[in-house]
């Protein structure tokens, strides 16, 4: 017989319902499909170059298909829940984050192969991958966070991309010191995704709690800053982001690598740097209190990474890349957050198609970038000119951007007590 005043030892509680197991799963989630499906194409670039597999322009090429198919990605992650309510039920998020995932894994090690004529189609069916995974994975993860009352743990998901980012930075760093060929980086990648992918799989399944707040306003006329104008503001102020970053998020090695003297070890540091400052300022995002007005937190992070890459352009030197790599990182992840955040503040009964058109603007803005480098460096008559040219414009659409935050803000002011 029992004893009566011996406990039952507390049953765990499933993955899924373990808030930091949910935030990790996420942050690895977006490690594998923004830090390495996306952005290993950064320090590998000039491995590939050097290895004279392709040109700066072919670059240029294959990553705009990556930003194509990243809008694509985006766009059908908008549509779906409109155009077929019934097949979103069934192709919900876990399942779209799923096979976005095992795409990334597939896509990065067939990047290893040697087929030249198949990496533009490779690059964008990875764009599409990480689109599903970055918006789905986010998504799925914030609301099962607020269900569980841990909402501010929802910024350590975005420190994902900045550490997978610094992971692949460093190691891309050690490859060209033991010689390498990038179609060794690619497979090294690929592999570390499988690794990720199996420490994901428990946790990413089931799905997401309803958020009570985020249904609870879905009739009645819309509050200051949440009409249609509000909403095309904040769309066409995040897809200049995707814009004033891209330049050199996909060049810095690059332009690193030109403007300091051949055999300096720094510019593979620079790279390693930024996914530190990304990894960073999504981790001080969680500390953001809730009242703060998250248009103005735009403003500062847009002001910020402008910047950053101003201090690039008046001060090329180790320093000045250093602390620019680092300070355009910073905000990066954080305006993701924010943005996902005022979002659903400006427009709560669209569910997960406002974030969808965000990132779709977004994804614009990232494919405008790549060729209009390539044009820039076309026409200049340096190589070093042509980079400078896109770095100004980049720094100028970030501007503008901030502009319309402040705008915005100034037109429609957040109640007292928000």
């Amino acid at each position: 017989m029992r004893e009566p005043d011996r406990l039952e030892p507390p049953t765990a509680l499933p993955l899924p319902q373990r808030p930091l197991a949910v935030a990790l799963a996420g942050m690895a989630a977006l490690a594998v499909a923004m830090g390495i499906g996306r952005f290993a194409f950064t320090p590998l670039l000039p491995m590939m170059l050097h290895d004279g597999v392709v040109t700066l322009a072919g670059g240029s090429w294959l990553a705009t298909a990556n930003y194509l198919g990243y809008l694509i990605g985006a766009l059908a992650c908008m549509a779906l829940p409109w155009v077929a309510p019934r097949a979103r039920q069934r192709w919900h998020a876990v399942r779209l984050a799923r096979w976005g995932l095992a795409a990334t894994v597939l896509l990065t090690l067939g990047m290893a192969l040697p087929l030249p004529g198949a990496w533009p189609a490779l690059r964008f069916a990875a764009g599409v991958a990480s689109a599903l995974v970055f918006l789905n994975v986010s998504v799925w993860c914030m609301v099962r966070l607020v269900a569980l009352g841990q909402a501010a743990l929802g910024g350590l998901i975005f420190c994902g991309p900045g550490l997978g980012i610094v992971l692949t930075g460093l190691s891309a760093s050690a490859m060209v010191a033991l010689s390498w060929p990038a179609a060794a980086g690619w497979a090294v990648f690929g592999v570390l995704s499988v690794g990720l992918c199996a420490a994901i799989w428990p946790v990413l399944q089931g799905l997401a709690l309803p958020a009570p707040a985020a249904a609870a306003q879905t009739s009645g006329l819309a509050l200051p800053g949440q009409g249609p104008l509000a909403r095309t503001g904040l769309t066409l102020a995040y897809g200049l982001a995707g814009l004033g970053y891209i330049v050199t998020a996909t060049f810095l090695p690059v332009i690193a690598r030109a403007a300091l003297p051949a055999g300096s070890p720094w510019p593979d540091l620079f790279w390693p740097l930024f996914g530190v400052g990304v990894a960073l300022g999504a981790l001080l995002s969680t500390r953001t209190p809730a009242a703060w007005d998250r248009r103005w937190l735009l403003m500062a992070a847009y002001a910020v990474q402008a910047g950053a890459i101003a201090l690039s352009l008046v001060w090329p030197g180790p320093l000045g890349f250093a602390l620019g790599s680092l300070l355009l990182g910073l905000p990066f992840t954080a305006i993701t957050f924010y943005a996902l955040q005022e979002a659903r503040r400006v427009w709560p009964a669209a569910g997960d198609s406002f974030p969808g058109l965000l990132t779709a603007a977004y994804g614009i803005g990232q494919i405008v970038g790549p060729p209009m480098v390539a044009w820039m460096l076309h026409h200049a008559a340096t190589q070093g000119q042509g980079f400078v040219y896109g770095l100004a414009v980049a720094a100028a659409a970030l501007v503008l951007g901030a502009v319309v935050y402040a705008a915005m803000a100034w037109r429609w002011p957040l109640p007292t007590g928000h």
